[in-house]
């Protein structure tokens, strides 16, 4: 099997310098936990969101996510997996996916940043723009399956329906 030869670059400045700049134009409440990551709640139509970004400066990337205010029961987290692969299917960038610990869902995305000299202010407020807009877009339909008792494509069905009956 062949192994690359991967040369490690350090930035010399910190990638999460750059979202810390757009959560202070937006005067959004930040707890920046040391160098390597930051966390912010962003107010949606469903709820308020938990964003949070971690530097991973061994691998060069930048891990990114978006919570809801919701929790997955265990008696219904096979009805919200199955949920998990219709919806992302949809997404063109990002995933969802649920942090098996505590039972919340969340949108997940994360940003190579090697050879570059790391996210432009648009690159990281595109992300987030994406990340607001799927999780407000797909939010009911974890509220069917999670609330309602539905299955995944009853969900789906209902919560495209609604949200193209809005204009």
């Amino acid at each position: 099997m062949a192994t690359l030869n991967v040369l490690h670059e350090t930035f010399s400045d910190n990638p999460l310098d750059i979202v810390e700049r757009l959560v202070e134009r937006n005067d959004w409440a930040f707890d920046r936990r040391g160098d390597d990551e930051i966390a912010f709640q962003v107010p949606g139509t469903w709820c308020d969101y938990s964003l949070f970004f971690a530097w991973n400066d061994e691998v060069g990337a930048m891990h990114f996510s978006c919570a809801f205010d919701m929790r997955v029961p265990d008696d219904r987290r096979s009805f919200v997996h199955e949920l998990l692969a219709m919806v992302n299917e949809k997404l063109w960038m990002g995933h969802f996916g649920v942090w098996a610990d505590e039972g919340l869902p969340m949108f997940r995305h994360a940003m190579p940043l090697r050879g570059t000299r790391g996210p432009t202010l648009e690159q990281v407020e595109d992300l987030v723009d994406v990340a607001i807009l799927e999780c407000e877009r797909f939010y009911p339909t974890f509220q069917y399956v999670i609330w309602g008792g539905n299955t995944a494509s009853e969900a789906i069905a209902a919560a495209m329906v609604e949200t193209m009956g809005e204009a």
